[in-house]
């Protein structure tokens, strides 16, 4: 099987393909349709492509989709630093003023949403509305971590991550098995089916992409003792001030419903949380129609 390479994060499809620079780094992003921007983020293990259903959804519906590859992802830029929640929330507000708009709706998944809530936090104006998926507000996280013996053993992938080079070797060995494990286990019941879990396959082991995707998972447990990482979590008990949609998997496998429930906390807006029965903590691979209405109501 030969190497993948970034040119395959280029799916053809309805939506554009383009390079935009933001926060000194070059981002890669797939577009669609015209009208307030809506910016879709990521988690791990993905890219761009699982929001490929939403894309064209969004559009249909009057706004500017937009889905990027957060740095060390898929065609996007991969520095060698740069993974903490703050860069990366720069990254991502600084994107939207790169698209020559004011603000946006942000919608992240997992990681992608834990950068979202950071730079709902840290950039209010930019941010107008917030939609997160599959990840509770950092604070609450670090609680439930703390506090919740479940949600420590569900979590601890993580502290596996921490070692040096040996996750990286793991997750691209035998053609990037790990990734599809470790989608399975998060995932409700059939999903991936076997072509989106080779298309997640392929694209971690692009060089570079596996160090860089778990340099967040690093930061995110050596930081929590560290005064960055404790200026951080002390930042982040600034409330929310645009309107939140909170959409959590019942059948979630890396994050318990109710380590999410409680986000409210810190939202100063209207706060919505939903439970959505039968899927993990991909609903909007697993279910994307059911996910996709959700989110068009909220944004109407």
């Amino acid at each position: 099987m030969t190497a993948p390479n970034p040119s395959e994060i280029y799916v053809d499809g309805p939506w554009r393909h383009r390079a935009v620079t933001a926060n000194g780094s070059r981002f890669h992003v797939a577009e669609l349709g015209e009208g307030p921007l809506v910016l879709f983020v990521h988690g791990f293990p993905e890219f761009w492509w699982a929001w490929r259903h939403q894309l064209v959804a969004v559009a249909e519906a009057g706004y500017r989709a937009v889905a990027m590859d957060l740095r060390g992802y898929g065609a996007s830029d991969k520095p060698p630093r740069g993974y903490d929640a703050l860069t990366l929330a720069a990254d991502v507000t600084g994107l939207v003023r790169a698209l020559g708009e004011a603000s946006a709706v942000l919608v992240g998944h997992g990681e992608g949403a834990y950068v979202a809530w950071t730079a709902a936090t840290r950039s209010p104006k930019i941010v107008r509305g917030l939609v997160a998926v599959s990840m509770p507000h950092p604070r609450r996280l670090r609680t439930a971590l703390a506090r919740d013996p479940a949600q420590l053993s569900l979590s601890g992938y993580v502290l596996g991550f921490q070692l040096p080079w040996v996750p990286e070797r793991h997750l691209i060995r035998h053609g990037g098995a790990l990734v599809e494990r470790l989608m399975r286990t998060w995932a409700g019941p059939n999903w991936p089916d076997t072509p989106t879990a080779a298309r997640y396959r392929r694209a971690i082991q692009i060089p570079g992409t596996a160090h860089c995707a778990l340099e967040f998972h690093r930061w995110a447990v050596r930081s929590l003792l560290r005064p960055d990482g404790l200026r951080y979590a002390a930042q982040m008990r600034t409330p929310i001030q645009a309107p939140v949609l909170h959409l959590h998997g019942r059948l979630d496998g890396a994050l318990l419903p109710r380590t999410a429930a409680g986000s409210g906390e810190y939202v100063d807006a209207p706060y919505t949380f939903r439970v959505l029965e039968g899927v993990g903590h991909f609903p909007h691979e697993e279910a994307p129609q059911t996910f996709t209405t959700e989110l068009l109501n909220w944004l109407a």
